[in-house]
C-alpha cells in the first residue's frame, strides 16, 4: 500500500513537460495500469482526481469509507503543490498508509488535490482505532499540520461511484483530461480564453479545402498547411481559435473536430495550447 501511494504521487506531480507549449496526440499509458487522472473545474478552483478503475468491476467487501488528508506548503497560485512540498506529501501519505495497514485491511481507491489540500481515499474493513492512531501519527510526525478525516459507513461504495468515477468515461475523455491535468500541475487554473490549436490530416487536397472552408465559417484561423508524401494522410491542416479549456468546453471542441473530421474523411490528431500559470 505504501509503495502504491508513493508511486502515484510521484507520477502525478512530476513535471515532465519541458516547454510552455504542449500537445497531446495519442492515448497515454494510463491504460496499462488502472489509475486514471482527471480534473473538475469548480467556481473556486480546480479539483484534480486520481482514481483506481479496477473497483468499478469488482470491489472488496470493505464497507467503510475513509478520507484522510492534510494541507501542503508551498503551493502554487492554482492550489497545486510546488516541488518543495512534495517530500512532505510523500511522507504524510506513506505514514497514513502504514497506520491504516497495521489496523485493518484496506484499499486505496483515489487521491484528491484541491486548494493546497491533498486527500487519500480508502475503503477499510474495520474502523476501530483508526481515528486515534492517525491522531497520534499527526502529533508525533506532523504536529504543525492539520489532519482532515472523514470516516463513515458506505456499504454500497456510493462515494466511489458518485464522487470518483467519471460520468462520461471514454478514451477521448482520458486523453483530454491527461492533458488538462498536466496543465494544472504546471500551475494553470484552466480559466480564461486562450489560443487552442488543432491538427487534422487528409488523404486528398479536395477534402482539406472543404474542411478549411467549414472551419473558417466557425471562426477558426487557418494557421498552416503542409504536405508529407510519406504519410497515409499526407495533407496536414493546422487551425486555431480563442477558446475556453474548461473540461466541458474541451470536450465540446474535440467532439466538434472529430465529427467534422469524419464528415470530411480526415483524421483528427489532437489539440494543444499554452500553459498560463495563475498569477
Amino acid at each position: 500500500m505504501i509503495s502504491v501511494t508513493l508511486s502515484l504521487f510521484k507520477a502525478r506531480y512530476r513535471q515532465v513537460l519541458p516547454a510552455f507549449f504542449i500537445f497531446i496526440a495519442s492515448f497515454s499509458a494510463h491504460a496499462q495500469d488502472e489509475w486514471i487522472d482527471y480534473v473538475v473545474a469548480k467556481d473556486t478552483g480546480v479539483l484534480s482526481v486520481s482514481m483506481d478503475l479496477k473497483y468499478y468491476v469488482q470491489k472488496p467487501n470493505y464497507k467503510n469509507l475513509l478520507i484522510v488528508g492534510t494541507e501542503f506548503k508551498p503551493c502554487m497560485k492554482n492550489g497545486f503543490p510546488e516541488p518543495d512540498s512534495l517530500d512532505g506529501l510523500f511522507s504524510f501519505s506513506d505514514s497514513t498508509a502504514a497506520v491504516i495497514n497495521r489496523i485493518t485491511r484496506n484499499e486505496l481507491v483515489g487521491i484528491l488535490t484541491y486548494k493546497c489540500l491533498a486527500f487519500d481515499v480508502y475503503y477499510v474493513k474495520d474502523t476501530l482505532g483508526i481515528r486515534e492512531n492517525l491522531g497520534t501519527m499527526m502529533q508525533r510526525g506532523f504536529e504543525n499540520s492539520e489532519l482532515y478525516l472523514t470516516l463513515k459507513r458506505d456499504r454500497n461504495w456510493d462515494y466511489y461511484f458518485t464522487n470518483l468515477l467519471p460520468v462520461n468515461l471514454s478514451e477521448d475523455f482520458l486523453i483530454d483530461h491527461e492533458y488538462l491535468n498536466n496543465l494544472v500541475l504546471l500551475g494553470d487554473d484552466l480559466q480564461g480564453l486562450r489560443k487552442v490549436r488543432h491538427w487534422i490530416y487528409f488523404k486528398n487536397l479536395k477534402q482539406r479545402i472543404k474542411m478549411s472552408e467549414k472551419l473558417e465559417s466557425l471562426k477558426f484561423s487557418l494557421d498552416s498547411i503542409k504536405y508529407n508524401r510519406e504519410r497515409l494522410f499526407p495533407y496536414e491542416l493546422q487551425v486555431s481559435r480563442m477558446d475556453s479549456i474548461t473540461p466541458k468546453k474541451v470536450s465540446e471542441l474535440t467532439r466538434l473536430m472529430k465529427v467534422l473530421s469524419q464528415v470530411y474523411q480526415a483524421r483528427y490528431d489532437g489539440w494543444g495550447t499554452e500553459v498560463i500559470p495563475k498569477e
